[in-house]
């Protein structure tokens, strides 16, 4: 399978900025390009943001910081969080997959 996110982002709309790409048994690949602001609500799987294009910042639980293209960013299920003051070509990869255990973070 090869997915390029330009043709995917092509589909998004201000009122359907998700959209699914792949789901294979409980993991979920979806593109997300919101317009304006970021309304979503914690969710019941944890997941990662891979920061496909833009700037911003990132509030994570009250915790703020800034975003560039290529970020990884990990949120635990159920955590408040949300993209804020970020730039119109703002898009990102969301993998969603179930939560086992405490994450193990390598940023060295």
């Amino acid at each position: 399978m090869h997915i390029t996110p330009h043709n995917i982002l092509q589909n998004l709309t201000e009122h359907s900025p998700f959209i699914e790409v792949f789901r294979h048994n409980q993991v979920s690949v979806d593109l997300y390009q919101p317009v304006g602001q970021d309304l979503q609500q914690p969710h019941e799987y944890d997941e990662v943001y891979i920061i496909l294009k833009g700037t911003g910042i990132f509030n994570n639980d009250d915790t703020r910081h800034g975003f560039k293209a290529g970020d990884f960013i990990f949120v635990a299920k159920g955590v408040a969080h949300r993209f804020e003051q970020f730039s119109d070509d703002f898009s990102t990869w969301v993998i969603f997959y179930p939560a086992q255990g405490e994450p193990k973070i390598n940023d060295e």
